[in-house]
């Protein structure tokens, strides 16, 4: 099974925004993007992912959050236009989770825009367990586990929560006989490291890390999936009885000097008998011909 993952894709788009929708939360996003951001993430490198990915026959593409800036409607649009007609996937082979971007404001959060646009890559099978998060893929060997950490802040503040309901339900999820027997793939867009600093767990860290991994100390083997870094990342989170592969994936649409954040996105194969990860590999955008080639993921 090859399952391809991409990130961060940050499409942008205001038209239609009226100003009193930018008088909020969404002006310090609107700044960092007219002075920043805007010079360096291109909706083309996000298309020329798509069609590498669609090239190459995946079984499975996972997308880790932050598919917008703002959150606004239209960028909703652009981002479903993308999934709908450039992965040249069913929604069986699509599984989606939010970023702190996708609930920018409370009235996204509240009103989940992020669903409302996206319910048929979050569908579960396991409808015992209530969503819309955790929500539950099995395929083949593996069990796709989707999380939300994506959680409305402050101004200047992009720190994540799993939160104690969806802890609760991620326990049930773990314990149950379809996920046990498969390799658990957990998605979500913040990862469980922290930096080393309080203060900049503070403003962009997972708050309950430590509380996921205690719940994950008992999974032989799987992965864990994640964006928000904008870079390259494998780092391993031993366990009980093994360890668990976290991998982030960069921005898809970042145009970077360094190979670690390049925009790309990271291929998993996952043997189809036993469950094993065969192999973990990312693709690096040479954004002048618009082809990838293969790049070795930094360990964290």
């Amino acid at each position: 099974m090859k399952i391809a993952h991409l990130s961060d894709l940050h499409l942008l788009s205001l038209e239609g925004a009226v100003p009193m929708r930018l008088f909020n939360k969404r002006m310090t996003g609107y700044m960092n993007l007219r002075f920043h951001r805007k010079s360096v993430h291109k909706p083309f490198a996000v298309e020329a992912a798509a069609a590498e990915i669609r090239k190459l026959g995946v079984d499975h593409v996972v997308i880790t959050g932050d598919v917008t800036n703002l959150a606004l409607e239209v960028e909703f649009e652009l981002v479903k236009k993308l999934v709908e007609e450039d992965l040249g996937l069913t929604p069986d082979q699509i599984s989606m989770v939010p970023g702190n971007h996708d609930t920018y404001t409370r009235g996204s959060f509240r009103g989940k825009r992020f669903f409302r646009y996206f319910e048929p890559y979050l569908a579960t099978d396991l409808p015992e367990i209530p969503g819309p998060f955790p929500f539950v893929r099995l395929r083949g060997p593996v069990a796709l586990i989707g999380l939300s950490t994506a959680v409305p802040r402050l101004p200047l503040v992009a720190a994540g929560a799993l939160r104690p309901k969806q802890l609760g339900a991620l326990s049930r999820v773990l314990s149950h006989p379809e996920v046990r027997s498969r390799t658990p793939i957990l998605l979500q867009h913040h990862p469980w490291h922290n930096p080393p600093r309080l203060a900049k767990t503070l403003l962009e860290g997972l708050y309950d890390a430590k509380e996921e991994a205690a719940l994950l100390d008992g999974v032989e083997r799987g992965l864990l999936l994640h964006g928000h870094l904008h870079r390259r990342i494998h780092r391993t989170l031993p366990t009980a009885r093994g360890h668990i592969d976290a991998v982030g994936a960069t921005s898809a649409s970042l145009l970077h000097e360094s190979d670690e954040r390049m925009a790309g996105f990271n291929l998993y194969e996952i043997d189809d008998a036993s469950g094993a990860i065969r192999a973990i590999t990312s693709c690096k955008l040479d954004p002048v011909t618009k082809t990838f080639s293969e790049v070795p993921i930094p360990k964290g």
